[in-house]
């Protein structure tokens, strides 16, 4: 049982800057509480939420655990559980939690848990692991202590999560793991919520700036009238998704968003593919908010600048709640295809500030230095 001097276990959430370090700061102001009803016999704790960047340079796990291992001693914590918003893997599998019952360290990778309801995941799984690193370090004949993380509270019975080898590390001797192919979703929903796509939008504020010019010059243009009206619902789908493709094709190209691994192994392509799936849904929910809200502005702007007798006069279809829509709709492919050639005006870094969680920023910076080497 880990206790310090006066009667308290302190706990030490370290996160990584912007989501983790969100997530175990609300947390925080709730854990104690549930700790100490939990533990039962009177404990009591107190949690600190430390923010730094620990994972800066590397994805290896045994150089993370000695990194937090290291930051423990210098704080004489009793526990550390590590929360980052990167993908981490052990052995071919993507992780969840890495834990250390000798140390009193747990490693919680956030995208293993999925994009819904992480808050509550987040907490339950630290909950597990502090109680788990907190008890009587009781040891059978094999294997880790018993006091273990339990995986039903924070997995569920229908999460692919399951216990991972640990071989002879000496930095940890518990490890969950996601694998197969809804392991696989669920880190890539993980890995898109930690990149929050709808900040794409007011990122891109020259593309954006393009987008909204080409849709109101395109909305009081005849031939733009004409085209609407003679476009089956079929070809303005294709439109449509022909423009979106565009956008997101050039943002990826333009800003060099396509991740290329430089290693042959099996392993570092698995990691490559999850990557560049990640950037694709990012890229494209943020395009779709995009696509969206030109539709909306578009559609505005018409119903405030047309006058019904001109377009029946120059299209000789009369105006009706249905022409405004299909106007606005095919309008949004336009403007999104001139918002594509806006999104050149960018900086290249603009680009992948909006798309990338800052931890997923650091780590492509450092694939870049490392291929300029």
């Amino acid at each position: 049982m880990r206790v310090s001097s006066q009667g308290v276990t302190v706990v030490a959430l370290l996160a990584d800057p912007d989501t983790p370090t969100e997530i175990a700061q609300r947390m925080a102001q709730i854990l104690p509480a549930r700790l100490a009803d939990r533990s039962g016999q009177g404990r009591r704790f107190e949690v600190k939420v430390v923010s730094e960047p620990f994972t800066a340079g590397t994805e290896d796990l045994p150089t993370l655990m000695r990194r937090i291992m290291d930051r423990r001693k210098a704080e004489d914590w009793d526990i550390v559980v590590a929360l980052t918003d990167l993908p981490l893997h052990s052995h071919g599998r993507k992780l969840v939690v890495n834990v250390s019952h000798e140390h009193g360290l747990a490693l919680l990778s956030l995208p293993s848990l999925g994009g819904l309801r992480l808050q509550t995941r987040a907490r339950r799984a630290v909950e597990e692991a502090v109680l788990g690193l907190a008890g009587p370090k009781a040891t059978g004949a094999e294997g880790p202590p018993q006091s273990q993380p339990l995986l039903r509270p924070f997995a569920g019975r229908l999460a692919p999560i399951h216990p991972g080898p640990v071989s002879e590390e000496k930095t940890a001797d518990l490890r969950y793991v996601v694998s197969g192919p809804r392991g696989y979703l669920r880190v890539l929903v993980g890995m898109v919520r930690a990149n929050r796509p709808w900040r794409l939008v007011p990122g891109l504020s020259k593309a954006l700036a393009a987008a909204l010019a080409t849709g109101a010059v395109a909305t009081v243009n005849s031939t733009v009238w004409s085209l609407a009206e003679a476009l089956s619902a079929p070809r303005l789908v294709i439109a449509m998704v022909g423009s979106v493709g565009v956008m997101i094709g050039w943002l990826i190209v333009d800003a060099q968003l396509w991740h290329r691994s430089a290693e042959g192994s099996l392993e570092a392509r698995q990691r490559a593919r999850l990557y560049n799936a990640s950037t694709v849904v990012t890229v494209g929910i943020g395009v779709l908010v995009c696509y969206v809200g030109l539709m909306v502005i578009n559609l505005v702007w018409a119903l405030f600048i047309l006058n019904d007798q001109v377009f029946a006069s120059m299209t000789r279809t009369p105006l009706h709640a249905t022409g405004y829509w299909t106007l606005s709709w095919f309008v949004a492919s336009v403007a999104t295809v001139g918002g594509a050639l806006g999104s050149g005006l960018e900086s290249d870094e603009a680009i992948r500030s909006a798309a990338y969680s800052k931890r997923e920023q650091e780590r492509r910076h450092m694939l870049q230095d490392d291929h300029g080497d």
